[in-house]
């Protein structure tokens, strides 16, 4: 008898979705939503902007360091526990980063917050990867990329809000009710896992998380100082580069030679075609969405003069286009793969980029909004069916440590974004006068063209068309791999 591809969305997935989402949401809202109140903070303890900055970037680089060693963790305490800990450890950053007294206790629960996050974060990949199954990958993920999309767009906009209304500690006192939430709810809806199943004995790799982690840390630290700095040539963003580089490449080393542990990322997973296609394109598409994220408002402010919320308000329909894009395009990957949809999706970036690089100092702003949305269209029509490629063909004991990838990578690349662009526009001599650096703006959309271009380019490497039929134990995920057409 011929098995039935079942592929449905059934209601107890889509209680799983929401509470997964309902979790990961705050850490991603939180890694913006900050940055606008810079200005109050300094004044608050009567410190400098560059002190208040550590705020965010401690958080990032907490982040950043937790997310290879969840990896590890997912397969020693299980998923659910896990989970649980996450938004303990966040929930607990919130409310001390609400109660902060001075800039060095802000600084040190924003880091607490990080490692919360860290662990939360990847944990939603691997949450809805294992749900998904094979048949279903591409159509979660795009609803997950809903989030993804909207939070680094809705993020300084509702931090505004807030803000204005609240108050700076009330950024982090909204936490805490969305969090106790999610976590009762993921008591109820997380499923456990039976006594010793899924769990490794398999001790930490010391040695690779003293490499990896700071190694991540150190170069999405580098990048995000060149940003900040517009320049490389600076031993601010030289030292902490050339060690992070170091360090990859030595846990590099280490992973491929250890044998008393298992690496907490397993480099030969590279060796595979589409694992290397998939997370290589998924980090462009970071590349490219925060690099249109930090053109785009400054392209506001300096040639329209307007004011930093007008100008983010102006930016969402990059978010909106991705969110839109997401979902049907996640749906149609799992029946059609991802070649195609992808190479559309950066021919259309591709597009909506070229219609930026023409606009002049009195450029039409409904113009660039329609642009700014064809940008935003085309990379969510890439980003979801990439993910469902990943996780179609990743083997279900390798999704931690490809969600870890995965993850460290959109971060490296959305931090590589933000430098380039800042480098592109400090060497055209962008300044504050409406007017002065239009050509700035131009060579930055140019910039985010040669992304897509890019990405177009890799496209044919991304994993195939999925086989008609899996069975249903597939479709459950309880096979690690669904069979492609190549």
């Amino acid at each position: 008898m011929p098995q039935i591809r079942d592929d449905r969305l059934d209601p107890a997935l889509l209680r799983l979705i929401g509470v997964t989402l309902l979790g990961g949401i705050m850490g991603i809202l939180d890694s913006t939503m900050v940055t606008v109140a810079a200005d109050t903070l300094a004044e608050e303890f009567h410190s400098s902007l560059g002190a208040i900055s550590w705020a965010s970037t401690g958080y990032l680089l907490a982040l950043t360091v937790t997310i290879p060693i969840t990896g590890w963790a997912v397969g020693r305490f299980g998923v659910k526990p896990l989970w649980l800990f996450g938004l303990v450890v966040f929930l607990t950053g919130s409310l001390a980063s609400a109660l902060a007294w001075d800039m060095a206790s802000l600084i040190g629960f924003r880091v607490l917050q990080g490692i919360g996050a860290g662990v939360v974060d990847p944990l939603v990949l691997v949450i809805l990867a294992r749900a998904a199954g094979p048949g279903r990958a591409g159509r979660v993920m795009g609803m997950m990329g809903v989030v993804l999309s909207l939070g680094p767009v809705l993020g300084p906009v509702l931090g505004g809000i807030v803000l204005q209304g609240l108050g700076w500690r009330a950024m982090f006192y909204i936490n805490l009710p969305i969090g106790i939430i999610a976590a009762l709810l993921a008591l109820r809806v997380i499923p456990s896992e039976p006594a010793g199943e899924h769990r490794s004995r398999a001790p930490l790799d010391v040695l690779g998380a003293v490499l990896l982690a700071p190694g991540f840390a150190a170069t999405v630290y580098a990048l995000t100082q060149a940003g900040e700095k517009a320049t490389f040539g600076t031993p601010a963003v030289l030292v902490p580069l050339a060690a992070g580089l170091l360090l990859l490449l030595a846990y590099v080393r280490h992973a491929l030679r250890t044998r008393r542990t298992e690496p907490l990322i397993d480099v030969r997973l590279f060796t595979s075609r589409s694992f290397a296609a998939s997370v290589t394109v998924q980090g462009l598409v970071g590349l490219g969405t925060y690099a249109g994220l930090f053109a785009l408002p400054l392209y506001y402010q300096v040639i329209h003069d307007h004011g930093a919320r007008a100008a983010g308000l102006l930016v969402a329909p990059l978010g909106l286009g991705s969110a839109l894009a997401m979902p049907l395009a996640g749906r149609l990957s799992d029946k059609l793969g991802a070649r195609k949809l992808v190479q559309g999706g950066a021919v259309l970036a591709a597009v909506g980029a070229v219609v930026l690089t023409r606009l002049g100092d009195g450029g039409s702003e409904v113009r660039s909004a329609v642009a700014v949305l064809a940008i935003g269209l085309g990379l969510g029509a890439v980003g979801a069916p990439t993910m469902g490629s990943l996780y179609r063909t990743l083997p279900s004991e390798k999704v931690p440590q490809g969600s870890s990838v995965l993850y460290n990578l959109n971060q490296l690349g959305g931090a590589l974004g933000v430098a380039c662009v800042a480098l592109i526009l400090a060497a055209a001599g962008t300044g504050g006068a409406a007017g002065s650096g239009i050509n700035g703006f131009q060579h930055a959309y140019w910039f985010v063209f040669a992304v897509a271009v890019v990405i177009l380019v890799a496209s044919p490497l991304l994993p195939g068309r999925p086989e008609a039929a899996p069975a249903p134990a597939e479709a459950s995920g309880s096979e690690p791999n669904q069979a492609l057409v190549e």
